[in-house]
Order: structure tokens, then C-alpha cells, then sequence
């Protein structure tokens, strides 16, 4: 009788770890942020699907001047603010590989927010 409670233990668990591996987030399959070595510039990949935002409030370092890129698939409209010293406003459509460019002026701590889906994409630490 023990044996039976334990298998049948053995059993749940093992379809209960084959139901979590099967279920698949959709904006965990967004590309990290990357650095592209050519022109020095970060370019952060954000995707918008299903209501999910990824990243999902991502740290990343930059320093004053270097060109930040974010590239976009969403199938909403938002608005993605850059709160910097230039700040910055990007309108983003339902749609794949949209491109926003910008730098930052001023060293310090930039949030880049989602602003109809209030979600904070990434903090930039920006150094001079």
C-alpha cells in the first residue's frame, strides 16, 4: 500500500513537471538586449503580445552619447516614454521591427516605460 502511495506520488509530479514545461509565455520568447558591435550602439528588443511585456524592467548600462535602439513587436498601440534628459516619446503601432533611436545627454538612472500598459521596460544606468 505504501509503495502504490508512493508511486501514484511519483506519477503526479512527473505529469505536473511535463504540464509546466509544455506551457510557453509569449513574450518570453523575446529577444534579450543586445549590443551590436558595429556602430556601438545598445539595442534593446521589446516585445508586446497577449497583454505580456518583455523585458520586463531589465537593467542594463550605457554611457552619455551612445545611440540606444529599440526595436518593437506589438500587437497594440502604446506609447513608450524615455524619461531622460533629452526625454523622449515613441507611438508604437500593432506591428513587427519598429525602430526607435535616441541618445541620452545627462549621466544618471533613464527609465523606459510602456505608457498605456504602465510597465517599465527597461532602467538604463547612464554613465558620463
Amino acid at each position: 500500500m505504501a509503495f502504490a502511495r508512493h508511486w501514484g506520488a511519483l506519477v503526479l509530479a512527473g505529469g505536473l513537471l511535463v504540464a509546466g514545461c509544455a506551457f510557453s509565455d509569449p513574450a518570453a520568447d523575446a529577444p534579450p538586449a543586445t549590443v551590436t558591435g558595429e556602430s556601438d550602439s545598445l539595442v534593446v528588443a521589446v516585445r508586446i503580445a497577449a497583454g505580456s511585456v518583455s523585458p520586463a524592467d531589465v537593467r542594463l548600462e550605457t554611457r552619455v552619447g551612445r545611440p540606444i535602439e529599440l526595436v518593437v513587436d506589438s500587437d497594440t498601440d502604446d506609447e513608450l516614454h524615455v524619461h531622460a534628459t533629452p526625454e523622449h516619446t515613441f507611438a508604437i503601432a500593432p506591428g513587427a521591427g519598429q525602430r526607435f533611436r535616441f541618445t541620452v545627454e545627462v549621466p544618471g538612472r533613464v527609465e523606459i516605460e510602456l505608457h498605456h500598459a504602465r510597465r517599465t521596460v527597461a532602467t538604463l544606468l547612464v554613465r558620463g
